[in-house]
């Protein structure tokens, strides 16, 4: 098995997101720094800090070079940054020494490779926020669709009162469109450009720094942070909190489905279910195990992330490199997240028999609740809950059921109402927010 998913041909369409990974590839990396240094020239022609002719000649070659990223690999090495090589390589293939002697001018590593991340960053957050609406409105219709549908609501994995499939719904889409929200919030800190010069004073570039730091700013169409930001890592670590927040909430739709789909539940089924090598009758619940599977292992990269936010003096290469060798997993890992609710928003199918089934076995007893509010406006409330227990405790031995048992004790009491509460309503309410 390869060390990641990513790059694997046998395991890549279970785990892996190709949408997200094509934007954390070795030539999408080199693409986007080459452009920044395209990007970076050309302000600085604008600016005086180094001949137009020059930077003309820079930017459009940033467009058109092309990298073999293995040829820059032995230099990356040794200077654990691959900008030195690539550097060499640009101006080499530029064939006009007189232009590339100002390439990546007052600039340092950093500088590129940071801003480099924050264009494919910008990416990713698009692809991520058009699938989040999707499921959101893809849940939306389910919750819509079955606002009234009864079924048992489990706490500690036992039935407890009826709910509907529609609520169960909603409360699976609730945290996406929340998710939505705080994406967008944490943009601004995130996708921003890094130009601060060897150890974040710019001071190779004078008195222009700054408005050069604006103007490539504005040239990539990235927020200008105003100052360095090289060991400032927050940014990024908000960015992980928020991928392990979205995934533990797509993980608990998964941990739902796996328990619903179970044999002697069977309360929802899920098309094209996987099946087994041996057993023939099996219908694997794997989409929803890949969920919780991405979700622990995107929880763990999360928190490696959050100790690489741990940044010595203005740079620390340490911490630098546990960023590289995390954020792109992590990333792709949340993308195949995503992708994947999404999918199984559209094959899940609940079974209103099984469900019946599940919320009265003839016992009753997911009614004792309601029962012994109803029975409170007879009596106070500590006597009608110890009564109706006590009448639990007979409809649990095999007596005749619990409404049964308290129609008996109480004939006036009125036992009229669907006992659903306002899960129809919390279900038609998410599906509006939902756009559905």
């Amino acid at each position: 098995m390869p060390a990641s998913a990513a790059d694997s041909a046998l395991y890549r369409k279970l785990f892996s997101d190709d949408d997200t990974a094509t934007l954390f590839t070795d030539n999408a990396e080199i693409r986007a720094m080459l452009l920044v240094e395209g990007a970076l020239a050309s302000v600085q022609g604008q600016l005086g800090l180094i001949p137009q002719e020059a930077a003309a000649f820079i930017a459009r070659s940033a467009r058109e070079v092309q990298l073999d990223p293995s040829a820059l690999a032995a230099e990356t090495a040794v200077n654990g940054v691959p900008i030195p090589a690539l550097v060499a390589a640009f101006r080499k293939e530029m064939q006009a020494p007189d232009f590339a002697q100002y390439l990546h001018w007052g600039a340092t590593s950093q500088d590129i490779m940071d801003t480099a991340l924050a264009l494919r960053l910008r990416r990713v957050c698009a692809l991520w926020e058009g699938r989040l609406t999707d499921l959101a409105r893809a849940l939306g219709q389910l919750a819509r669709r079955h606002a009234d549908l009864p079924m048992a609501a489990r706490t500690y994995g036992q039935v407890a009162v009826p709910t509907s499939f529609g609520a169960i719904v909603a409360g699976w889409g609730h945290p996406v469109l929340r998710h939505k929200e705080r994406l967008a919030a944490l943009q601004p800190d995130l996708l921003v450009v890094s130009l601060s010069g060897a150890a974040g004073t710019l001071s190779a570039m004078g008195a222009e720094g700054p408005a050069v730091r604006a103007g490539l700013a504005a040239s990539l169409g990235l927020g200008d942070p105003g100052h360095s930001w090289h060991a400032e890592r927050d940014g990024i670590a908000a960015f992980a909190s928020w991928m392990a927040g979205l995934a533990a909430s797509l993980g608990k739709i998964g941990e739902d489905l796996i328990l619903m789909a179970q044999t002697g539940i069977g309360e929802v089924t899920i098309a094209g279910a996987g099946g087994s090598s041996t057993m023939p009758q099996k219908q694997n619940p794997v989409g929803p195990s890949v969920l919780v599977a991405l979700a622990r292992q995107v929880g763990a990269l999360a928190a490696a992330l959050q100790g690489a936010a741990l940044h010595r003096q203005q740079r620390d290469g340490a911490a630098w490199f546990t960023e590289w060798l995390t954020l792109p997993q992590l990333c792709i890992l949340t993308g195949r997240a995503l992708a994947l609710a999404l999918d199984l928003a559209t094959r899940i199918e609940p079974r209103a028999e099984a469900m019946a089934m599940n919320l009265d076995d003839g016992s009753g007893l997911a009614q004792a609740e309601a029962l012994s509010f109803a029975l409170a406006r007879q009596m106070p409330r500590p006597e009608a809950q110890a009564q109706i227990k006590a009448l639990c405790a007979k409809a649990r031995a095999g007596g005749p059921s619990l409404v049964d048992l308290v129609a008996e004790a109480f004939p006036t009491l009125d036992l009229s109402g669907s006992g659903l509460g306002t899960a129809p309503q919390e279900a038609r309410d998410f599906a509006q927010a939902a756009g559905a």
